[in-house]
């Protein structure tokens, strides 16, 4: 007893003579708008809640205004901070005070200033006895001035050994998936990955932050149900009322799918559909398992998507930007998004994303509902009211605002009892008349916070804690721009639907979806927009026939070529399984055909895949699972949507013995004897190609003679881009089919259309000029960018 009496003594006394550790904190921006509104009120929150459990602080606003104005408005915005309601008056002021006499200003404009203010902190953590613990740069200013800064932090203010260095930065993180990537790197020449926390701070709404806690707390109930055999469908939603006058400048460059849909509302979708890790507490586990979530979204298209503007928009732009009057602006201040996600636990099931400005309500939730098999034989005036099963079963996380006014988690009482923490949430009590999706709180059992608070300051307490699992990392950013970076890209000329605003809109911005397709419930009657100038519509044109190389040409827009396309491909499987009793099917790889793949799969349920052979035209030289390869991209948006037997999917065989297309592994050859086995005359009834810009076609490449003739079937061949290597049918197998369908997409073809055009046949300078079936059929299938310009 003596012992132990002695060793707590003595541990005592250490830690008694241990230094304090020391966290300074530097606001960049310190006198805009955002660090008003609610960043030195989190900043207060944070000393609120860690001051003296073995951290002291110090707070440096820093700008580029001059020293004593910019003094006199971080002194203003002190003064009005708040405390938590349960903090008595008399504590409060005497913690404001405290954490005034820590925050101080100071211009930061050269590295002189930055070296400048790392020794001040150095010279503070030496006069006070401190242990620096490390430095957080809070850089709420614009992208643009982040290179400069980030420069001066990593040249002359950086902490010394054995202290940490956090960078917090505020979207927006780029444009596109490009200019995200050059941010990136940018970024990461100066800083570690470990080092920067980038916020979307819809991560620290308490609603939103709940999302995996309450998966994870509920793993029992929702084990059986989280998945594509009970879950309807997904709505994340975030509407608003206001309109974007006064930040026009911004809206133009942005709109509302890079302002909202790309970062909040996919980081929502990410929390909802991602695989539970075993460990939620796990920041490493929680972002690996996003990081797979955003990789199982499928590509998005124009049909994936409706765009609208509210009426009053345009004009506002010309007002702010000086536009001339002509001027009409296509940025889209409300879209509807349609995401389906290629794996076994969501496969088939609608995520519906949607946010505007000027709408009738502002609100933002996030709505599972279940699919309802319960068939009641009770008449509905007889049914408990409560606890039907007849009535929709669901779980929203509502993120507030709207009728309910507050944060809540939400659950159909037909449903099950959720568990949620008793320490910071409280079951809501009923509000007689509140209906929310059409029924009453009653029928939900329904929880709100036990003390509501701001997203910046359970944020930034995240930051100060290393919660990197509550921000966004580069691979997760780079993943999720290269989602939605091809639909912008897509919908950069489309004519927004234009909407009055508020409860005028009616309903002319509901939309339904059917299979991956997304439309507006009610056609427009007139355009606001004035026709002159505003761009073609694909239903001002219809699909245009003519002769190419004196082979039939279908020319349309995107939509509608691949629609005819698909159509074709069908009409041709199912008259050669009625004459023949199988089809084969030999398909290019590439980004072309990937819209295809996706139409069949999910339009053409009168496709005969059961009696289908599908066979590859050409394959790069990397194995099966790599996302350059061939066969994976036919996987990902075919093969797993439709029932093909696998005896019937013929892969090229070029991943043999651990190596890729050794001569001596003789893949070559054993494709061709399995064509030539498997296939009549080694004939297929229809081959898809493309034509690449260097007039390439198959993996066949000009200024290379392999596999342009000869007897070989199937050739190995050389690549001028990575990866180099190839399989490829040869051009005389090619030839040998009964119809070859050549896909050819995007205005970068213009150019090679033009060309190929009027050469003859010269496959060693332009292989596609090679193409002709000694007794089969060639049709041209061109969208109007590629043939027209």
């Amino acid at each position: 007893m003596l012992t132990v009496a002695v060793y707590m003594a003595l541990l005592g006394c250490l830690q008694a003579q241990e230094p304090q550790r020391h966290v300074s904190i530097i606001l960049l921006g310190a006198t805009g708008d955002l660090a008003k509104k609610y960043l030195w009120q989190g900043l207060f929150q944070l000393y609120l809640d860690e001051a003296g459990k073995g951290h002291s602080f110090s707070f440096h606003g820093a700008a580029l205004t001059a020293t004593k104005q910019g003094q006199e408005f971080m002194d203003k915005f002190l003064e009005s901070l708040s405390c938590p309601k349960d903090v008595a008056p008399g504590r409060c002021a005497e913690l404001k005070e405290q954490f005034q006499q820590r925050s101080q200003y100071r211009q930061l404009k050269t590295s002189e200033d930055y070296l400048a203010l790392s020794k001040a902190i150095e010279a503070l953590a030496q006069q006070e006895g401190l242990q620096e613990a490390g430095r957080v740069f809070y850089f709420s200013v614009p992208p643009f001035a982040y290179a400069d800064i980030a420069r001066n932090i990593n040249s002359s203010c950086r902490p010394g050994p054995g202290a940490w260095l956090r960078v917090v930065l505020e979207k927006p993180f780029g444009h596109d998936h490009l200019s995200a990537q050059q941010l990136a790197t940018e970024l990461g020449s100066f800083f570690q990955e470990e080092e920067m926390y980038r916020v979307d701070h819809y991560l620290g709404k308490q609603v939103v932050a709940q999302i995996l806690p309450f998966r994870d707390q509920n793993r029992k109930a929702l084990d059986g149900l989280w998945n594509r055999h009970h879950v309807e469908r997904v709505e994340i939603v975030m509407k608003e009322t206001v309109d974007a006058e006064g930040r026009t400048s911004f809206y133009e460059e942005y709109g509302v799918i890079r302002d909202v849909l790309q970062n909040h509302l996919t980081e929502i979708l990410t929390l909802v559909a991602m695989e539970l890790p075993h460990n939620v507490s796990s920041s490493e586990a929680v972002l690996q398992h996003k990081l797979q979530a955003f990789q199982a979204l499928r590509g998005l298209r124009k049909g994936s998507a409706v765009v609208g503007q509210y009426q009053a928009y345009s004009e506002q732009v010309r007002r702010e930007l000086h536009k001339p009057p002509s001027f009409h602006s296509l940025t889209p201040t409300f879209a509807g998004i349609l995401v389906h996600m290629d794996n076994l636990r969501w496969e088939g099931v609608p995520f519906i994303l949607m946010s505007g400005k000027a709408l009738d309500e502002r609100l933002g939730y996030v709505r599972i509902l279940f699919k309802n098999q319960a068939c009641c034989a009770q008449s509905e005036k007889h049914r408990a009211a409560d606890q039907s099963q007849c009535l929709p079963q669901q779980v929203l996380f509502y993120i507030g605002h709207g009728e309910l006014g507050s944060p809540a988690v939400l659950v159909s009482r037909n449903l099950f009892r959720p568990s949620l923490p008793s320490q910071s949430w409280q079951e809501l009590e009923d509000q007689p008349g509140l209906r929310l999706f059409g029924h009453p709180l009653s029928s939900y059992y329904a929880y709100r916070p036990v003390r509501e608070q701001d997203a910046y300051s359970i944020l930034i307490s995240h930051i100060f804690h290393g919660r990197k699992d509550y921000f966004i990392t580069t691979e997760n950013l780079l993943a999720s721009w290269a989602f939605w970076t091809p639909l912008l890209d897509s919908l950069a000329h489309e004519v927004p639907r234009v909407y009055p605003g508020g409860a005028a809109n009616g309903h002319l911005l509901d939309f339904e979806f059917s299979g991956s397709q997304l439309a507006f419930s009610q056609q427009q009657l007139e355009h606001l927009v004035p026709g002159p100038g505003s761009a073609p519509m694909p239903s001002d044109f219809q699909v245009l026939r003519a002769m190419y190389r004196e082979s039939p040409l279908v020319s349309a827009w995107p939509e509608e070529l691949i629609s005819k396309l698909a159509s074709d491909i069908e009409a041709t499987a199912v008259q050669a399984v009625r004459r023949f009793g199988q089809f084969h099917l030999a398909l290019s790889g590439g980004s072309s055909p990937i819209v295809l793949f996706q139409q069949l799969a999910m339009g053409h349920y009168g496709f005969p895949w059961a009696h289908t052979h599908l066979w590859l035209v050409d394959e790069r030289c990397v194995p099966p699972w790599d996302p350059d390869s061939n066969f994976q991209g036919l996987q990902t948006h075919l093969l797993q949507h439709v029932r093909v037997p696998y005896y019937n999917v013929h892969p090229m065989p070029v991943h043999l013995h651990q190596r890729l297309c050794a001569e001596e592994d003789q893949g070559a050859q054993a494709y061709a004897e399995e064509i030539s086995a498997l296939v009549t005359n080694s004939s297929f009834d229809l081959v898809l190609l493309g034509m690449g810009t260097d007039g390439h076609t198959a993996s066949l490449f000009p200024q290379s003679p392999t596999g342009l003739d000869g007897e070989q079937l199937v050739v190995l061949t050389k690549s001028p881009s990575k990866p180099h290597h190839r399989m490829s049918l040869s051009l005389p197998l090619i030839n040998r089919a009964k119809k070859v369908a050549v896909l050819v997409m995007g205005r970068l073809k213009r150019e090679i259309t033009m060309l190929v055009s009027r050469v003859g046949r010269e496959p060693k300078k332009w292989p596609i000029s090679g193409i002709l079936p000694a007794s089969g059929q060639l049709v041209w299938y061109m969208d109007y960018e590629a043939f027209l310009g």
